[in-house]
């Protein structure tokens, strides 16, 4: 496997300044502005897509927004939205309310496999400024996206009786765990923890775990650790700095991923996004309660702060890593001045009071 560069430190006279970043595996880029498909989704969504587009109007990025309406309530994905992600490579997106029950699928889930976005990456950290109950949290939550529980394979065998199908492939999850043992190697991590249930799910998840062993002998310079997923969520919310990168079948990801955003600041502050080998769908990192309630979106308080850093982690997809840059240290400064924050974060201001914050940060 071809080595590439890695972030090292940079030796200054007094002291190291760490050059370590989020970012997905490189694509090549010619600096010309990109035209990005754009979701804004359902609840608090339009307002949040709509602070990222006031700060990067501000920051003059690079690119320009493709706006189409979707919401959660449709039987399907339309197909000139698919079109325009596969054409435009990246998308953007609020939260899309996914039904409870009803037969209706998720359209979350419609485009994971509709443009095979096999990785979902969340990146849970603490941010200066923001207390919490623990410190030096660095989690980066690497799910596979595509089966396991989330294959949806449901059936009523008899009334009153429902069979789910749990699917795992060596094919997904060998292409998972390469995801995750190379994204800690150009980002200059230390360790994977494969998260499972393998001592119940001995063929499931036992496969998962085979998957990721056999990629762990190809990277040397990185530690590999294996938990069992209850004791995982103990462990992190009692020493949650122990763990690095963590690599997950879907379910286990979605729970420990909400579990580590939680401990590091809450889902109003985590940047993520579902990629694949072609395609990248930057979201709020933590799915728990993104598209807020309505009593959010009529004070127009919610927190554009994950979204704003997600916008920061497209940026840096795209080969613009300058204004990444800029935009997260325009965020990190209102955060840790503590001036402007939404009422998750422990304060009063409304989404547009943060946004403007940041925009001034950006100067």
């Amino acid at each position: 496997m071809a080595r590439r560069s890695v972030p090292i430190l940079k030796q200054c006279s007094r002291f190291l300044i760490p050059t370590r970043s989020v970012t997905y595996m490189p694509r090549p880029g010619d600096g010309a502005p990109r035209k990005v498909t754009l979701l804004p989704g359902d609840g608090i969504g339009p307002l949040v897509t709509g602070a990222v587009e006031q700060v990067m109007e501000a920051m003059h990025a690079p690119l320009y927004f493709e706006k189409y309406d979707v919401h959660g309530d449709m039987k399907k994905v339309p197909q000139e939205v698919i079109d325009s992600i596969k054409k435009n490579k990246v998308c953007l997106k609020g939260g899309l309310a996914t039904p409870m029950g009803g037969g209706v699928s998720s359209l979350n889930m419609q485009l994971r496999r509709e443009l095979d976005l096999y990785a979902s990456l969340v990146n849970c950290f603490n941010l200066p400024g923001l207390p919490t109950r623990h410190e030096n949290v660095d989690i980066v939550v690497i799910r596979e996206n595509t089966e396991g529980e989330y294959s949806g394979l449901e059936h009523e065998v008899v009334p009153g009786v429902v069979e789910s199908l749990k699917v795992i492939t060596k094919f997904c999850s060998e292409r998972i765990a390469k995801y995750a043992f190379e994204y800690a190697y150009l980002n200059n991590r230390k360790t994977v923890t494969a998260v499972h249930k393998a001592n119940i799910m001995k063929l499931a998840d036992g496969l998962f775990l085979e998957s990721c062993r056999e990629v762990a002998t190809k990277y040397p310079g990185i530690k590999y650790n294996e938990i069992i997923v209850d004791n995982c969520c103990m462990q992190l919310v009692s020493k949650p700095e122990q763990f690095d990168v963590m690599v997950t079948p879907n379910l286990y990801g979605n729970l420990v991923a909400n579990t580590a955003a939680g401990i590091a600041g809450g889902t109003g502050v985590m940047p993520g996004g579902n990629v694949g080998a072609d395609h990248a769908i930057f979201e709020q990192g933590a799915s728990a309660g993104n598209v807020g309630n309505e009593k959010l979106l009529e004070q127009k308080k919610a927190n554009p702060v994950a979204l704003l850093l997600s916008s920061a982690m497209m940026l840096r997809h795209l080969q613009f890593p300058s204004f990444a840059d800029r935009l997260e240290t325009a965020v990190k400064r209102v955060i840790s001045e503590g001036k402007y924050m939404t009422k998750d974060l422990g304060g009063t201001s409304t989404t547009q009071e943060v946004v403007d914050a940041v925009i001034t940060a950006l100067d």
